[in-house]
């Protein structure tokens, strides 16, 4: 599967959804976006169960602004509509098959459980 353009006006519709979505917010400037995004369009074609998004930080600031994107490419991680990662840097092709191992294996009713303790 290809990537997912995401914009302000699909970006809370795509990852609110249940399942997987990966984010990489990047620039047409940035050098080491254009190395990730090979590695990025490998590993969707891999996993077709997951929407792997991209937001481009110069066309959609609002959304770089909302999630406090200061450095990029920063790669999220959204799992039944949580955020459950969120990095700066640009992952080889191996760390980025380890993160989304990671997200499947989650158990989500836990990370539901940790995060309204954290809300008291």
């Amino acid at each position: 599967m290809a990537t997912v353009e995401l914009t302000t006006a699909n970006f809370d519709e795509v990852t609110g959804k249940d399942g997987i979505v990966l984010v990489d917010f990047w620039a047409d400037w940035c050098g080491p976006c254009k190395r990730f995004a090979p590695i990025y369009e490998r590993s969707s074609g891999k996993h077709p169960d997951i929407v792997f998004g991209k937001v481009d930080t110069e066309a959609q600031q609002e959304l770089g602004a909302k999630f406090d994107i200061r450095s990029i490419p920063t790669i999220m991680a959204i799992r039944d509509g949580v955020i459950v990662f969120a990095q700066p840097g640009a992952l080889p092709e191996s760390a980025l098959e380890n993160l989304i191992e990671q997200v499947e294996a989650l158990d989500m009713d836990d990370v539901r459980k940790q995060l309204a303790e954290h809300k008291h």
